[in-house]
């Protein structure tokens, strides 16, 4: 058996919480490895939805192992909060099936405030992130003056990082005009939280240890998609960690060999939440179908999702960046009943003759690129619900088969509704 790593191959909001549940089954121990609560995963079991953003999925499945790494920034009130909203739904959660790292950073008021104002600065140029402080929770893990999980545990190193913290960013707020902090009411509130908190504090990585001497099989599931990469993805328009599948070694803690089968969640189409560059987006009727079927609207913000046609050049390079080794190809059903389907297989830059075949890294080509297609015919029987390929219309059959040969990706696993067990497994990604 080989531990797998999941991420999302285009950007983000590919489905990756169903196929994490579903894999999770043959999983011992789940790990989210970067990210916080941006990151929404809705998973549909036996008609009951569950919405995730912090926790890993395989926290609904019973005696697996749930493990938050030192690589997610954490908002502690949210994460009480998510842990009480699932324990309503009948989820059991404790200390025995949920580990949270004690070097994973804090996400705290200060952070969100921030967040906020810079995007309100930027007007019509903002990046379009949730405002859940993400970013700027980043921007002080990196400066090394956050506010880390186990630092809860000690009050006067809690004192002593939070008047660094509020000292540092009230002389930006205030100068931007906007209200500063009170460090002692922070103080005060994680204090009220913490021994709840603290119930599950630990070491990633000596959790991995272990599962790695015990031959446990080990699931890292990924957030947002690898186009949305802080170095590899449409940069400024970007998250702020790195979502390949190389940093679900460095966020978990254990080493990059302990990673066997990385499987890259892609729709069938192409979605995209907020501001950037979106060469396939369109924004007829065909674009509108897309998202009314796919009910694509955040699970975190709400928020209504851009939508358009496969780019398989963009999942082809994601592939290369992110060393997928094969994909997971979601939401085949939401293309029911199309008569054409396009797909992307190059771009012309605007105003040129040109046709390339990569994905540029600087903003002012990306906003140049216009799609090059391909048309297909689409099928007027319905994929929804299917758990075979006998099931599936010849013409959705050969759609997936273009779609591997131009991304060069084999599909391991189809996903034909957001039911837990309408999957079909070509390819058990833990046989390696």
């Amino acid at each position: 058996m080989t531990n797998v790593a999941v991420i999302g191959a285009q950007w983000g909001d590919e489905g990756k919480g169903k196929i994490v549940d579903w894999l999770s089954n043959r999983a011992d121990v789940v790990v989210r490895f970067q990210g916080g609560h941006n990151a929404g995963h809705t998973l549909v079991i036996d008609g009951v939805e569950y919405k995730l953003s912090l926790l890993p999925s395989g926290i609904v499945r019973p005696g697996k192992l749930s493990v938050i790494g030192n690589g997610v920034v954490i908002d502690p009130a949210h994460l009480l909060t998510e842990i009480a909203t699932l324990r309503d739904q009948g989820v059991l959660i404790s200390p025995s099936n949920l580990l949270v790292s004690e070097s994973a950073s804090l996400i705290l008021p200060i952070h969100q405030a921030v967040d906020a104002a810079r995007e309100a600065l930027r007007g019509a140029e903002k990046i379009g992130t949730t405002g859940r402080g993400i970013g700027p929770a980043y921007e002080d893990k990196v400066a090394r003056r956050a506010v880390r999980f186990g630092d809860l545990a000690s009050e006067s190193v809690l004192t002593e990082k939070l008047d660094a913290l509020v000292a540092y960013h009230n002389v930006w707020l205030g100068a931007a005009g906007h209200a500063m902090v009170d460090a002692n009411k922070m103080r005060a509130e994680l204090l009220a939280m913490r021994d709840e908190l603290l119930l599950y504090v630990g070491q990633s990585w000596r959790c991995l240890a272990d599962a790695r001497s015990a031959n446990r099989r080990v699931l890292f599931e990924g957030a947002q998609g690898v186009m949305l990469d802080i170095d590899h993805g449409t940069y400024p328009f970007v998250t702020s960690s790195n979502t390949v599948a190389g940093q679900a070694a460095t966020g978990a803690g254990t080493g990059p060999t302990d990673i066997g089968f990385v499987l890259g969640i892609t729709k069938a189409y192409t979605t995209r939440v907020g501001s950037g560059p979106f060469p396939t987006e369109d924004c007829g009727d065909d674009g509108d179908n897309m998202g009314l079927r796919g009910r694509e609207f955040g699970t975190v913000t709400g928020r209504k999702r851009r939508c358009g046609w496969f780019d398989a050049v963009m999942v082809r390079q994601a592939g290369h960046v992110a060393g997928i080794s094969g994909m997971a190809l979601t939401k085949l059903d939401v293309l029911d009943g199309f008569k054409a389907l396009k797909i992307c297989i190059g771009y012309q830059i605007d105003g040129t003759d040109k046709v390339i075949d990569y994905f540029p890294s600087n903003a002012e080509s990306q906003a140049a690129c216009k799609p090059v297609y391909e048309e297909m015919p689409g099928w007027s029987e319905p994929t929804f619900g299917a758990r075979s390929w006998a099931d599936l219309p010849i013409n959705a059959v050969n759609y997936i088969r273009r779609l591997e040969k131009l991304t060069k990706l084999p599909v391991t696993v189809l996903s034909t509704s957001p039911e837990r067990e309408d999957t079909i497994l070509v390819k058990d990604p833990f046989e390696g």
